[in-house]
């Protein structure tokens, strides 16, 4: 259940994507109107010929994400040494996230990953979408938690250097893609919390996600926050935490729905506490978060 939030971690997805130049004199302009070579920390992704560029620009137009990815494939095949195989897969990623195709996000992400491994946006966008993929009854279901935290934690660990922002980026919104990226990572880390039952560590983690994006409050983070505070029997912040998720979710939405839910049972727990004089009763459970493809992660390109 992605909110409109993470939606801004597409900034930053096309910012690695684009502008990538072997040489400015050589090379034709860049897919889509980009400028700058991208770079970060002193390292900045070239082409190192203009046939390589022509090719990577070539895949890089297409908008079918399996023709994309099929493309992606044959840049990586006859350019295995290019920088440029990931932009290409984190492209084909954000355009199968668009259309909700979770295990092909995950496919291409992970692809993306071994061409760069420290690059924040598919290491952000894998996690995520493993976390939310993942059942109980999935036999491999602690190598994908795993492997979502690991992502998780190395999103947050290269976001200063990892991520690729063109040179004439805009700082401000640079810094909105990195919030929207933390936030993400977080929030994957208490959603895998969630599932494991470490509702203490759940709470820390989505509080630190809640944390980056203070003007843009996102419901799905205080409904999941809501329902680790239920789990620890922590009434008072349980219910303040659903006030927020109703107040900031969208009318007609499932987050909507949910958080009202979750609303109502805390406040009828609340309610009867007084009145027996001991502590409210813990009812069967909390409302589920349901869980659902993930959206694209941000990129500091457009």
């Amino acid at each position: 259940m992605k909110s409109k939030g993470f939606l801004a971690v597409l900034l930053l997805t096309a910012l690695a994507s684009f502008g990538q130049q072997s040489n400015p004199s050589q090379t034709p302009p860049p897919a889509q109107g980009a400028a700058a070579p991208a770079k970060s920390a002193g390292r900045m992704l070239q082409a190192q010929s203009q046939d390589e560029m022509k090719a990577y620009q070539d895949a890089f137009a297409l908008t079918d994400p399996a023709k994309l990815e099929a493309a992606a494939n044959d840049f990586a095949a006859k350019y295995p040494k290019s920088q440029l195989r990931a932009s290409l897969y984190i492209r084909a990623m954000n355009l199968y996230a668009q259309s909700n195709n979770t295990d092909k996000v995950i496919d291409c992400g992970r692809l993306a990953i071994a061409a760069d491994p420290i690059n924040p946006v598919p290491l952000v966008q894998v996690a995520s979408a493993l976390a939310e993929s993942t059942h109980d009854t999935d036999l491999d279901r602690e190598q994908r938690l795993a492997e979502a935290a690991k992502d998780a934690h190395a999103a947050i660990d290269n976001i200063e250097t990892g991520l690729l922002v063109p040179a004439n980026a805009d700082p401000a919104r640079v810094e909105g893609a990195k919030h929207s990226i933390l936030a993400m990572a977080y929030d994957t880390l208490g959603m895998i919390d969630l599932s494991k039952q470490d509702y203490a560590a759940a709470v820390t983690n989505l509080q630190k996600a809640i944390s980056q994006n203070p003007a843009n409050p996102e419901a799905v983070l205080y409904l999941r926050l809501s329902v680790a505070q239920d789990k620890l029997n922590q009434l008072p912040q349980a219910l303040d935490s659903a006030n927020k998720a109703v107040q900031y979710a969208k009318d007609g939405t499932a987050a909507q729905n949910l958080a009202k839910q979750q609303q109502a049972r805390l406040q009828k727990l609340m309610s009867a506490a007084p009145a027996s004089g001991a502590a409210a009763p813990m009812s069967p459970s909390p409302v589920p978060i349901p869980q659902s493809a993930p959206s694209p992660a941000p990129n500091p390109q457009h």
